[in-house]
This record gives structure tokens, sequence and C-alpha cells, in this order.
């Protein structure tokens, strides 16, 4: 890995008056250059000052803490998130920013927060400041007007929101997400530097496992959302790796250069098996840690079903992203909720004559004719009530005349 000191520094420009987050259209864009899974940024120097160029010094930002998320205010903001991806195209940026806040968990560390995982400490400066994690402050700047409008809604809850709605927006599967996410209260809660994996590593395979397995995950897990590589780009002079430019990527949109994975990389599908499988166009990007997936006899058999079958991938990228999105989480309430509108009111049981018989036997097949064609005298079925109930008003006419049959004796 290059030295530290010797990488670029971030770029975030001063706010002119009246500048809500001092994030330009010269930014706009500056997310797509890293990739949404695995980054191997070596950049670190003068990064401080990045945080402290803007409004927001994410040194110190907290919630206001609230216990949980309000669903109707987390619905409004993913509304205001789609509109977002809509001018921004950030899409890889803040599928990143959510894989990057999960991606610190550890499953045998059993204390929250200091497992890591999806609980909002990345919105802090230590943690920001990680080499992984260089250019997502312009993810923040992104989503940060969003969480202001919208205070009852979690940090860790906004993350995992954008980075799903990124997915289903750039044309990927629906994700089976849940919601109440508790965040960290302070830097203090940040997990330790070295927890996401890096994308060129001596082992490849087994420094995915080393990263992967810590969290959960496996081998199926680890293919598949590697698949995320199929949006965005990245940028030698910001990560060390890929084009400074390519034919897919020297119009944009946003800024142009870059070097990307796919030929649509705001666009997700299975295009990332099938070009890593083909390896036939030099514009597009092969990490390491994207190779191996076609070189590990166990992650081939998995990568090899991808590139056949974009359904499967979506299935599987849907199950795997939603595990990815809760670990390490603290939901309020604990079984979480959902965002999606509540199931449709249950349609009333079909009157069914055999219901209402009476005794646990089973009716005759003569019995049930006999009454349906009793019913369909009548002009209905067994299958539907009455216009008229015509048993009601026989019993009525009998007690009827048994109480006139009385008077009449008495």
């Amino acid at each position: 890995m290059a030295s530290l000191s010797a990488a670029p520094p971030v770029r975030l420009i001063p706010p002119a008056t009246g500048d809500r987050l001092a994030y330009r259209p010269s930014l706009s864009f500056s997310s797509l250059r890293f990739s949404p899974l695995f980054s191997r940024i070596v950049l670190r120097r003068n990064v401080s000052r990045a945080f402290s160029g803007g409004r927001i010094d994410y040194s110190t930002v907290s919630s206001p803490i609230c216990a949980a998320s309000k669903p109707e205010q987390l619905k409004r903001a993913r509304e205001e998130i789609k509109e977002l991806f809509k001018t921004k195209f950030c899409h890889p940026i803040m599928i990143r920013l959510g894989w990057h806040d999960a991606g610190t968990f550890d499953k045998d560390i059993e204390e929250w927060p200091k497992s890591g995982g999806t609980n909002g400490s990345l919105r802090f400066e230590i943690e920001l400041k990680h080499a992984a994690n260089a250019g997502l402050v312009n993810a923040l700047n992104l989503l940060q007007p969003i969480k202001d409008k919208y205070s009852d809604v979690t940090y860790a809850d906004l993350f995992q929101l954008a980075s799903a709605t990124a997915i289903e927006e750039a044309g990927g599967p629906k994700i089976p997400m849940k919601y109440g996410r508790v965040d960290v209260s302070g830097p203090e809660d940040c997990p330790e530097e070295g927890r996401l994996p890096d994308a060129g590593p001596p082992s490849p395979a087994d420094h995915l496992r080393n990263v992967f397995y810590r969290m959960g995950l496996n081998d199926k897990e680890i293919v598949v959302l590697s698949g995320a590589h199929t949006l965005g780009r990245a940028r030698p002079d910001r990560s060390g790796w890929g084009k400074p430019e390519t034919k897919y990527t020297k119009d944009g949109p946003g800024a142009p250069g870059g070097q990307s994975w796919t030929v649509q990389w705001l666009k997700f599908d299975n295009s990332y098996f099938k070009d890593i499988k083909e390896a036939k166009d030099e514009n597009l990007l092969i990490l390491p840690t994207d190779a191996v997936l076609f070189e590990d006899s166990s992650f081939k058999e998995y990568a090899e079903k991808y590139a056949e079958d974009q359904d499967a991938f979506f299935k599987d990228y849907a199950e795997a992203h939603a595990k990815l999105s809760n670990l390490g989480a603290k939901f309020d309430p604990p079984e979480g909720f959902s965002l999606e509108d509540s199931p449709a009111q249950v349609q009333p049981e079909k009157f069914v004559a055999a219901t209402y018989s009476s005794g646990k036997s089973e009716l005759s097949a003569s019995m049930k004719q006999k009454m349906r064609a009793e019913y369909e005298a009548f002009g209905g079925s067994p299958d539907k009530p009455l216009p008229s109930n015509y048993f009601l008003n026989i019993m009525i006419v009998i007690a009827v005349l048994a109480f006139v049959t009385s008077l009449i004796m008495n």
C-alpha cells in the first residue's frame, strides 16, 4: 500500500454565503469515484481540514438522538432521496455509505455498540477519517439536509435507507428492509480502523473470507454482494486503482473520468459478473478481489450462476443486502418495522353452508347436494350469502305461529 503521506488531499470547497452544506456542483459526482463495496484508499493527509471546511463539523455531529425513527418521516425521507438520485446520480456512494457503516460488524463481540455494524457511527470524523472511508463525507453532505428536515430519523436508518433505495432506483431488486435502528451517541463508540476489506490484498480469497466471515457472512454472500460493483467507478488519484478515463466515463454523468466495472455503471444488473467472466474489454476495471470470484472454486460456483441468471442474482442479492443492513443493529422496537404499506384488509370468509352445520362429522355428498338445491331454489348458492336471510325469516314465522298457537290453547 502506498504511503499515506503521499496521497493527495481531499478537496471540499468552503461554502459561499447562503450555501447550506458547502456541496458544490464540482463535487456532486465525486462520490462516483469510489467502489460501492471495496476500496483501497490510501488518502489521509489534510482530511481533518476537509471536515471543518464546510458548515458541518463531523467531529462532533450527533442526532439529536431519538430512540428510533418515525415511519412517516422515513417514508418522506425516502422520497427526497429518490429525487436526489435524479439530479446527483449518487447511487454508488450511497450504497458504499450503507456498506461501510455495516461492514465494521464483528460477530464475536456481543456487546453493543462495540460489535460495530449499522449504528450510525460513520457520521463521526474519527471513523470518516479511516482510509477506507475517504470521500464518504460527500455522501453525508448530501444526506444532512434530509436529516435536518426529518429529525426523528436516525443516522443508522438513514444510511441504510439511502443504500437500499439506491439499489432499487438503479433498476435493482426490492430490498426487504426493516427499520428502527438506534444511533450510537458519540465518537467513543466508533470501531477501530481496519475492519473493512482491501481491494488488492496479497491473497484476495483469504482476505475476503477473513473479513466477511467475521461479519457472519458466507461465500455465497461474498460473491453476491460483490455484484454491487455493477455500479460506480474508480479513480487512480483517489483509490490507486483504475484508469484516469475510459470511453464509458469521459462524458460523465457528473465529473468525467475514472474507470467503471461495467459499461452502464449507473444501472444495476448482472453485467459485473458477465464482464469479469469475459474479461475482453480493457476499458472495464477488474480488481484482484473481482477476478478471484472466478478463480476460487467455491466463489466461482456462484459467480457463474449470477453471470447466467440475473433473476437468481437479484433474489440472492436482495436477501444478502437486507442481512448486511441489519448487522450489529439495535432496533426499537426490537423486531423493527417495515415502510411498506399495510397489507390489504382480509376479505371476509365466503359463506359456506357446511361451516355452519352442527356436529363434527363432515356432511355427506348427498346432504351437500340437497342443501345446494335448496339454496338455488331461492336464487342463491352455498358459496354466496342470499340477498335476504330466508332461513331467519322461516324461523321467525315458526316462532310467531308457535306464539299464536300457545295463545289460542290458553
